[in-house]
């Protein structure tokens, strides 16, 4: 795509108020400066990649095994939305409870 088109779409959502103006300000930056949102190159350049890296269950909040925590850390979301979304995952099929448990073996604890 090239960056007339991206410009013309940052401004849309720009007047439609989805972006600030600060928000379209930064983004009009990265893009002209060559630093467009598709992340490209290693998994320590892409964002998601590097939160999932980053990915610690809590010590501090812990119900079990500190996963809810740690993923609240990562995500910004409250702990309790999280355990309650497990909690619902394991009522219905069951399958937060086997989520959870994979997580919490294989997901690191914090330092």
């Amino acid at each position: 795509m090239s960056d007339s088109i991206e410009l013309e779409k940052l401004a849309e959502l720009h007047q439609r108020g989805v972006l600030s103006a600060e928000e379209f300000a930064r983004a009009k930056e990265r893009l002209l400066n060559g630093t467009a949102a598709r992340p490209q190159g290693s998994a320590s350049e892409i964002p998601a990649m590097a939160a999932i890296n980053e990915l610690r269950r809590s010590r501090e909040d812990r119900w079990l095994g500190g996963v809810c925590g740690g993923i609240s850390r990562i995500t910004g979301i409250d702990a309790w939305i999280w355990r309650l979304l497990f909690t619902l995952l394991v009522l219905c099929v069951g399958t937060g409870l086997f989520v959870y448990l994979l997580m919490w073996i294989f997901v690191p604890e914090d330092q």
